[in-house]
């Protein structure tokens, strides 16, 4: 009878163990990404702070850019598709964010058409760009690749390249943490949205 009590005790301390590993394996990482801040430029063109415009938020961030023939779209579409889930659920206080790794072709106007032509508001939504080496050193901050390819020029003389990039969604929590990393392109909403709330609690 003696015996019986100590194994018990033993159960527990496994269940507690694993309940509480498996919580923190749904969020895996604890990156801090306010030692550093960005100068960038949202679709207005104004001039904002990130990750400072974010603060007090959760926030979904996709690292994308408007020439892109098909992951970028994706993605988009994926962050939008989010929001709206989050939204029938009655989860208001998330933001979404997109940061153009192309700089040199996706100006203010054009993330501001992107967004406009997939029905984005702009209510909980900003589209990022900025200087070419800020872009770079944000993206590293995060471990995505984003490398031009098939440089040419068309007929008018205007360069054209595409790029190959990381395909990457990612959730930061509202004390600016980054949690945990998504491919952007066939996200799994559940999982997303099951972390989204893990950070509410």
């Amino acid at each position: 009878m003696s015996s019986i009590k100590p194994i018990k005790i033993l159960f527990s301390l496994i269940f507690i163990l694993i309940t509480f590993t498996s919580c923190k394996s749904n969020l895996p990482l604890d990156k801090d990404l306010t030692k550093k801040t960005y100068n960038l430029i949202n679709q207005d063109s104004t001039n904002v702070i990130f990750p400072d415009v974010i603060k007090g938020h959760i926030t979904v961030i996709g690292f994308i850019y408007t020439h892109c023939p098909d992951i970028c779209p994706m993605t988009t579409n994926n962050i939008y598709l989010t929001e709206k889930k989050l939204n029938e659920q009655g989860i208001n206080n998330v933001k979404f964010v997109e940061v153009s790794f192309d700089p040199e072709r996706d100006t203010p106007s054009v993330l501001r058409a992107f967004a406009d032509i997939r029905g984005i508001s702009f209510e909980k939504w900003m589209l990022l760009t900025g200087k070419d080496s800020i872009i770079k050193d944000l993206l590293k901050r995060f471990d995505v690749m984003a490398v031009k390819t098939d440089e040419q020029r068309d007929e008018d003389g205007e360069l054209t390249y595409s790029m190959m990039h990381t395909d990457r969604i990612s959730l930061i929590d509202d004390k600016g943490i980054l949690r945990k990393n998504y491919k952007g392109s066939t996200i799994n909403f559940d999982e997303i949205i099951n972390d989204i709330k893990s950070l509410e609690d």
